[in-house]
Order: C-alpha cells, then structure tokens, then sequence
C-alpha cells in the first residue's frame, strides 16, 4: 500500500542521486516519469519566472507569449511599487561605495545582509520577473560572493551598477564594468597585481569563467596578468588605475595584441567561444540541463550578430521550438523552491521591517542556496544532481509545511483562508480535493498512487466524501498542501 511515508521516500529518492561535488549512478532528471501540463504560457512562466501565480498565468494569458515577453523586456515600464517599498528597508542593497563606508564600520557584514535579503525580496514579489530571473543569472556568471572578504563595501555596489544596470543591455558592457569594478578586483585579487608581482587569478578566471572558456594557454594567462597590473583599488574604496604598477607595452592573448584592458574585454566578449558559452550556460539556465547543441547554435549567432545585446537572445530562446520541448527537463533549486512556494501560496511580506526576510534568507543558508553566498568564483550549480540529496530534500519539506500552515516565519502576509485561495469550490472528495489542489499548485494532478500517499496523512481514500461541515478539513489542509508542494511534480520548473 503506497502511503504517505512512501511518498515521500519515493520523492526523497528522486532527489537523492548525488550531493554537490560528488556523481551517483542514479542521476536522472526527476522529470522524466513525471507527465506535466502542456500548456506553453504555464510553460514560460514556470521558466521565466520565480514561479508562475494565478494572476501571472492569467495577465500571460491574455498577452500571449510575444506579448508577455515584451512587456516583461520592457521592465521600466512595469510598475513594482510592493516590492520597491520592501527593498526600500534595506537602504544599503544597492549602495555606492561611499554611502556604505559613511555608515557602517570597516569591515561590517551589514551591506551583504540587506543585498542577500533584496535579492530573496525582488525574487518573490516582483512584477519584474524576467528581469530579475536574468539578473539572476548574470549575478552567478559574473560571480562575486557576498560576503567575501574585502568585499564590504564594494559589493552592493557591484549589484546595482553591472549587474542590474547592464541586465538587459549588452555583455560587452557589463565584461567591461565588472574589469574595472573594486567588488571584483578584491574578490579575484587584482587590487594586489603589480609588475613586480603580477597575480594570475583574475586574468585566468576572466576568460576560464567569464568569457571564452578552457581555450587559453598558460602564456595567455600570464599575458592577461601582466595587461591588468595596476588596476586596482584606492583608499577610497573605489577603483583606480596606478601607473607605477602596470607591466607597460602590448601582450598578446589568444593570438591577438592588446596594449589596453578595455580592447581586451571588447575582443573576449565578442569571441565565438564566449557567444558558445553564454548559449550554452543561458541554455542550461532556462532550457534543460543537457542543453540542446541546435538551441546553442542559434542564440550564439543572435549573439555575436546583435553585438552581445540580449534581450534579442532571451526572445530567440524563449521563442525557440527546442524551448517549447523543454517541460519536465529542469528541476528547482532550492531557493526556487522556496520562492515558488512563496508565490504559489500568495504569501506577502510583511507590514513593516525584515524580520521574516531574515528568516527566510537564514533558510536558505541552511540549506545552501541563499543569495550569492556561493564561496568559488564559479557560482551556483545550476543543474539537479548538484542539489539532490535527502538533507536537502529534508529542508524543503519542512519549510513547506511551516509556511503552509503559517508558522514560520509568522510574519508574512497570507491569504485570510488559504483553503479558499487555493481551491474556491469546495469537491465532493478528498480525491477531488488534492486533485484541483494539485492543479493550483503544480499545474497538474498527481499520480493516483501519490493522491492516496497525500490523503493517507489525514486519513483519508481519494472516495471519502468531503463537506463543508467535515471539521477535520482545517486541521488537516495545511499538511495536504505541504504534501503536495513536497511531490517530484512541484520540483519541476
């Protein structure tokens, strides 16, 4: 007899092929027994979005996916004002260098406390979705942790002006920002290479992580090394650029010679082997973990034919047939699963400070996948063996069920019955219940076997018939929907 405890051993399983750093046998997406909707909007939205909600689905709807993906490319134009008030508690997510050094103490970790807790902000309650989602993205291309050391003062920074003021421009642009940025000249050491000791770091990981990938030589590194001495950081806190400590005269780098770092940014950012990379990466983000190779080709030619511009690449990828036969072939991360839940159950933030922010921030630093805080410079794995094993799979569980039946964190906003926001009509069954449950939730029904795992909780057969007078049904509902919120369906994205 299938049963809530299998259930869930089933799901746990699912998950648990392999931990970050180490490869099992069983390492297939959990998409592939898993039948999902067909309906190309819910499609986007589960892609495009944090997690799809009814008004989202139904505004997506209305528009159609052209139409949905200009106006979510047009981001100045959509209005944000629930999400701009909440951020606007963390004065300091966005701050310039020197606001921060005027407030806080040297070396205060509070700038990376408010930019993680923005980011969870902007994620969950955004009307700007794509924005954020490829903001997302470009914050763990160009990865600089938060916190990191020496980054105190400079990262809040680095968020607002490359990261979020080049999200839909050009990659050229933001490569160049990011160069001469002080949050990634101290995360990769630059501010320390001098002539007389020229350090690698940067030089190899701007083309390794950042640009053309595994096709440089050892000479090329030191080349690079040697092109970006003296670029640095001041005692202001801001970037400059010391003459007395540059290697002076041209390199030469990938069989071309640079007497200057921009012309050397400009050239990787527009090198076939970085348009490759982008598509590919763009591709493992929004597209499948294995991604398609013709997919790749296509958004790399956008790229290099729209001079690194990108929103003409998201609007090939989006619009592409290989997208369209992508469902079932990605899965949440755990900071996905934690927003979508938050957005699928139409929870708010809170009237008035951060501390539910907190909780939810500290959640995913538990589990691993708060807001960059990944420590290497490669960023956050994007691909589901990396995230599944059964602690992770453990702490999804649990915090569905803490914020299903409101506990934790306490202060969020919540619909006044969440029966009724999640199922209007009340069915004549259990069955039907976590049927039209399932519906709301995951854009599907369950498996029946799973549909009796779930009612098995409350004691219940997918027969029982259910009533308005049934006095079991409050008590039970917030376990059935974390239930359901904890099956291989909902993982789905």
């Amino acid at each position: 007899m299938t049963t809530r405890r299998t259930l869930l051993a089933a799901a746990g399983a699912a998950t648990a092929a392999v931990t970050i750093g180490g490869v099992a046998a069983q390492a297939a997406p959990i998409a592939a027994a898993i039948p999902v909707a067909g309906d190309p909007i819910a499609h986007l939205l589960r892609r495009a979005t944090f997690g799809p909600t009814p008004a989202t689905l139904a505004e997506a709807a209305k528009l159609g996916v052209s139409g949905w993906l200009d106006m979510q490319l047009s981001p100045e134009k959509i209005g944000d004002g629930q999400c701009d008030a909440v951020v606007a508690r963390l004065p300091l997510a966005g701050a310039s260098i020197a606001t921060v050094r005027a407030k806080l103490p040297v070396h205060s970790y509070e700038a990376f406390k408010q930019l993680g807790r923005a980011g969870v902000a902007r994620a969950a309650w955004s009307n700007r979705q794509l924005f954020e989602s490829v903001a997302a993205f470009w914050a763990n291309h160009l990865h600089v942790a938060a916190p990191s050391s020496g980054g105190w003062d400079s990262r809040a920074d680095y968020d607002a002006q490359v990261i979020r003021k080049h999200t839909f421009g050009k990659f050229a642009d933001m490569l160049k920002a990011s160069l001469k940025h002080p949050a990634m000249l101290t995360y990769l050491d630059n501010r320390s290479s001098t002539k007389a000791h020229p350090n690698e770091n940067y030089a190899r990981e701007l083309m390794e992580l950042h640009t053309v990938g595994l096709v440089y030589s050892e000479a090329d590194v030191q080349a690079a090394a040697r092109l970006l001495t003296g670029h640095t950081v001041g005692k202001n806190g801001g970037y400059v650029y010391d003459a007395s400590k540059h290697v002076a005269g041209a390199v030469t780098v990938l069989g071309r010679t640079f007497a200057d770092e921009t012309a050397f940014a400009d050239f990787l950012a527009r090198h076939p082997a970085t348009a490759q990379r982008i598509a590919t990466k763009l591709c493992v983000r929004f597209v499948a973990d294995d991604a398609p190779a013709s997919l790749v080709a296509k958004l790399a030619k956008v790229y290099l034919d729209n001079d690194t511009a990108i929103k003409p690449v998201l609007r090939a990828l989006f619009t592409s047939p290989e997208f369209a036969a992508s469902q079932g072939k990605k899965t949440r991360t755990p900071f996905e699963d934690l927003i979508a839940t938050i957005r699928t159950l139409g929870l708010g933030p809170e009237k008035s400070g951060t501390k539910a922010l907190d909780a939810i921030y500290n959640a995913l630093v538990d589990i691993g996948n708060a807001p960059y805080r990944w420590g290497p410079p490669n960023g956050y794995p994007d691909v589901a063996p990396a995230w599944a094993s059964p602690s992770v799979f453990l702490l999804k569980c649990n915090w569905h069920l803490n914020l299903a039946a409101g506990w934790y964190p306490a202060g969020l906003a919540r619909p006044a019955d969440l029966r009724k926001a999640l199922v209007p009509t009340l069915p004549a069954t259990y069955g039907a219940l976590i049927d039209a449950l399932a519906t709301r939730l995951t854009g599907t029904k369950l498996p029946a076997t799973h549909t009796a795992a779930v009612l098995s909780v409350a004691g219940k057969l997918p027969t029982s018939p259910l009533t308005s007078s049934d006095k079991s049904l409050a008590g039970n509902f917030p376990y059935l929907v974390a239930l359901v919120l904890d099956s291989p369906t909902f993982q789905l994205r």
